[in-house]
């Protein structure tokens, strides 16, 4: 029983977790990341804790975080 409801949100995390990625912007910097070339938005930068990016990556964070603690567990069969 503790299995199966663990596996319920192991799966639910996945999807809200697929559905916050695919929320954010793109990052794509092209070629200029590869040359080691810097954004200019320190300000952005600064305070990205409090946009909705930074609340999305915050997100994202914990949820991976969730997946690889509840799938190590299912893994190693501690929830039976």
């Amino acid at each position: 029983m503790a299995r199966t409801l663990v596996t319920i949100i192991f799966m639910l995390i996945c999807l809200v977790m697929i559905i916050v990625v695919m929320m954010q912007e793109s990052k794509n910097s092209g070629f200029g990341a590869l040359s080691g070339q810097v954004d200019s938005d320190s300000y952005v930068r600064k305070n990205r804790g409090r946009t909705k990016e930074g609340k999305l990556e915050r997100i994202t964070a914990i949820l991976g975080f969730l997946f690889f603690v509840v799938a190590i567990g299912l893994c190693l069969k501690v929830f039976q």
